[in-house]
């Protein structure tokens, strides 16, 4: 069994995305990985936070490192904007000794510290380093076979580096698509922007990168996205009507958790992966595809 401290963010546990926590215990618990949650864990701060009042934000992310600290193992987190807001949190406590002074008195006050210790990481990462592309394929119980993925990272997991991909292009999803016997096709803008929360202040040029982002899918011949972060989910799955009624397209393409599609190949059933919860139903793409 390997251990991990589970900051699961507030997306995936409180917001749209909870099919991700769901689907990640699952197929956590399937390839012998411990997901431990955080205890009294709080907001990783947030890109937007961030921008409002950088000391707050990482305070806030601060107090979370401190609290991962006590525990001893790799803090592991299945959305991007928290691995990034936490790693940023990381790297900025140890190269600016004034900022981390200011971040040291708040966390006092709540009877904390943090010395640095804690490696923040994505889940993906776990799963594709950790426990490897073969013991996953060894899980699979329901072949994958012939379903065609278009494997998107988004922008963040794999940018600023180092990182544990490529920052243009990475490969690590594509190959544990691979590996539960699905199709990884050509994907040229896999690591792009999908505009993020900017689909609430500037809807036009979110639509527009979303409008991109599944041409070129499907145009690569793609049934299915399966994605590593909750708001790119939310922005290809809940806009596709948005973007067809301004493009004049038919996009009807489903936009799954990675952790879905694993569950899915090892036998997990819907309702544990929370399929139901996808606007662009999955089950006729899959029903073709999954075979004992």
């Amino acid at each position: 069994m390997r251990y991990y401290t589970y900051f699961p963010g507030c997306s995936a546990s409180h917001g749209g995305a909870k099919a991700y926590d769901q689907s990640a215990r699952a197929v956590a618990k399937a390839v012998d990985v411990e997901l431990i949650e955080l205890d009294d864990w709080n907001c990783c701060g947030s890109t937007p936070y961030t921008s409002v009042d950088e000391l707050a934000s990482l305070c806030s992310s601060g107090r979370n490192l401190a609290l991962a600290e006590k525990r001893g193992f790799d803090m592991v987190t299945p959305c991007s904007a928290c691995y990034v807001i936490l790693n940023r949190t990381n790297l900025c406590l140890k190269e600016y000794p004034e900022l981390k002074a200011k971040v040291d008195e708040a966390l006092a006050a709540g009877g904390l510290e943090y010395r640095g210790t804690v490696k923040v990481r994505h889940l993906l990462d776990v799963f594709v380093n950790d426990v490897g592309y073969d013991e996953i394929a060894s899980k699979v119980e329901r072949s994958l076979a012939g379903l065609k993925v278009a494997s998107y990272y988004g922008c963040q997991i794999v940018r600023p580096g180092p990182g544990f991909d490529h920052p243009e292009y990475p490969q690590s999803l594509d190959r544990l698509v691979e590996s539960l016997g699905a199709e990884a096709v050509s994907f040229p803008l896999k690591a792009r922007c999908c505009g993020g929360s900017l689909i609430i202040s500037e809807e036009d040029l979110a639509l527009e990168l979303i409008y991109k982002l599944l041409d070129n899918a499907t145009s690569n011949g793609a049934e299915c996205i399966a994605t590593v972060c909750p708001l790119c989910q939310t922005n290809l799955d809940a806009y596709q009507s948005r973007v067809n009624k301004k493009f004049k397209t038919k996009f009807n393409i489903p936009v799954l958790f990675f952790t879905q599609l694993m569950g899915l190949a090892f036998g997990i059933d819907d309702e544990t992966l929370g399929l139901e919860k996808c606007i662009i139903p999955a089950e006729k793409v899959l029903a073709s595809h999954l075979r004992k």
